[in-house]
């Protein structure tokens, strides 16, 4: 297979017609990919009122104390998903505690994997939230502090039961632990979890608009794809490899490469592909800039640390071992707030 330029949009309409995409953050395909040849892939927390309801919910949304249910998603974000939670910071005032309940249901759903012993401890997590979307959706939400927030959230916002479901099935599925056959896998699997918050919190944010959900699919797909990259050498601590096997396989790279953490060019190879594919997608996002509403801008500054990985990890020539890449960016807040006044993203 002959390396060539190729941009996938799987999941969004016209990705096939997109042109040149603008990059305000000067991160070309070109400097990404100075290495080798371009190529694409081939291979302030503020407590909103709750709704008034009748009955069990009443008494939910009491929850364990002033704020105390707000208060918890919110450290829960704060703790595991420290990117989100600064992306959240810096929503409108009247997004934010929607925007925390919302993330903090996808951490809650993201650490089932890793927090059982045996898949069918899993299945019963995920059967847990799949009803409790149920009773969400019927003013009856269980008395757990994210539920109880989600409900709230839906509540206002109207916020699409489909999204949310999408995100339990597919964080479900991926319970198998099983490594993603080739790119489009794990690419649909983004989609169906990342991009879908996306999808959320665009609806936190009032705005209704292709453009903003054309950008989305593909930020979502970046974010998953960077995902995996970042947890390789957690998951490699724990005999395990998620990488897409298609392009492991086209540079005759094993897992067990990996699992020694081999540093060698095909290796190096793998991840120089991969990485691609992600900033392929940023690069798609960011053709819609000019339409994409000046409203809907807050809900992709995860971009922001999106790029900050892909230009350490091409930095240090693509050796997805190397321990600059676990250490945090202690200029990210910076970063966000200087992005989110530009109104880019």
């Amino acid at each position: 297979m002959a390396r060539g330029q190729r941009a996938r949009g799987a999941g969004v309409m016209a990705a096939s017609m997109l042109g040149s995409a603008g990059d305000p953050l000067g991160l070309g395909v070109s400097s990404l990919l100075r290495r080798r040849p371009p190529w694409g892939l081939r291979a302030r927390v503020q407590r909103m009122p709750g709704p008034t309801v009748s009955g069990r919910s009443v008494a939910a949304a009491s929850g364990p104390g002033p704020s105390g249910t707000g208060h918890y998603c919110l450290e829960l974000l704060r703790k595991r998903d420290y990117e989100g939670y600064l992306c959240s910071l810096l929503l409108p005032a009247e997004s934010r505690s929607s925007a925390f309940a919302l993330r903090a249901f996808n951490v809650e759903l993201a650490q089932v994997k890793d927090s059982v012993s045996e898949k069918t401890i899993g299945l019963m997590r995920m059967q847990f939230w799949k009803k409790t979307v149920e009773d969400i959706y019927c003013d009856n939400p269980p008395h757990q502090p994210v539920a109880i927030e989600l409900w709230k959230a839906v509540k206002r916002h109207n916020l699409t039961k489909r999204w949310l479901m999408k995100i339990i099935d597919e964080r479900e599925k991926n319970l198998d632990d099983k490594p993603y056959r080739n790119i489009q896998e794990l690419e649909n699997y983004a989609e169906n979890t990342q991009s879908s918050v996306l999808y959320l919190t665009l609806e936190i944010l009032g705005i209704k608009d292709l453009h903003a959900d054309h950008a989305a699919s593909h930020i979502g797909k970046a974010q998953g794809i960077v995902t995996c990259l970042r947890a390789t050498p957690y998951h490699g601590s724990r005999r395990k490899v998620f990488l897409p096997m298609d392009i492991c396989m086209l540079h005759g790279v094993s897992q067990e490469d990996f699992l020694r953490r081999n540093q060698d060019k095909n290796v190096r190879n793998v991840i120089y592909d991969i990485a691609s594919q992600a900033h392929l997608h940023l690069q798609h996002a960011r053709s819609f800039h000019k339409s994409v509403p000046v409203k809907a801008l807050p809900a992709f500054l995860q971009t922001v640390s999106l790029e900050d990985y892909l230009k350490k990890i091409q930095r240090v020539d693509f050796d997805i071992f190397h321990p600059s890449l676990q250490q945090k960016n202690t200029l990210l807040p910076l970063s966000l707030y200087i992005q989110s006044w530009r109104k880019r993203y």
